[in-house]
Order: C-alpha cells, then structure tokens, then sequence
C-alpha cells in the first residue's frame, strides 16, 4: 500500500509555502504541456539509473498524467526503503499553477 495525496492537498500545502520534494515522472512532451512549478522532472524510465539522486530520510511526492505511472514509481522506491507519497488522480485533477518545463529555473 502506498501513500497517497489528493492534489487538492499538495495545492494547500504548496500555497502554505511547504517545502516539498515533488517529482513527475511523466515523458518530456507531457511536461511541456504544463507541470507543477516546484517540481522536478525525471521520467519513469529514468528512475532506476537516477536511484542516487534519492535519499531514504526525505519524502518524495511523484506525480504523472493520472496517477497510475507515478504509483508504479512509488512501488519501487518503496520496496528499495524510499518515503514516498503518490498524488491520486494526477494532472488530469490538478487544478494549481502550472509551467511548461522550459519556463521553469531549477
């Protein structure tokens, strides 16, 4: 069983200024157009050979179109010992800011 969160949720505490660590695991073209500003974007397929950029003592969120890859991610990082919460529902529900990746600085 994985953490979940509802986007309307991660929209509250985004707006109460948490500090969060959120990773959207959808392909490139998806996050053109438009992702969460605050996160990061590694694709699914990317996630095992980027396994270092995760530490076990903080929490990941991820975050895809629906929900479904990013529950997938959240099996497997959860299984490795990762803290992770997937967002239900995805970007179809999301109703907070969004950017194309190339507006965002990182």
């Amino acid at each position: 069983m994985v953490k979940e969160i509802t986007p309307n949720d991660l929209k509250t505490k985004l707006e109460n200024g948490e500090k969060l660590d959120i990773i959207d695991v959808r392909e490139e073209e998806e996050v053109e157009e438009g992702m969460i500003p605050q996160a990061k974007h590694i694709p699914m397929g990317e996630i095992p050979d980027r396994i270092e950029e995760f530490d076990k003592e903080k929490e990941y969120i991820f975050v895809c179109r629906s929900g479904r890859r990013s529950e997938n991610v959240c099996l497997y990082l959860q299984d490795l010992g990762f803290n992770v919460i997937n967002m239900v529902g995805g970007m179809l529900e999301w109703t907070g800011e969004t950017k194309p990746k190339s507006e965002i600085k990182k």
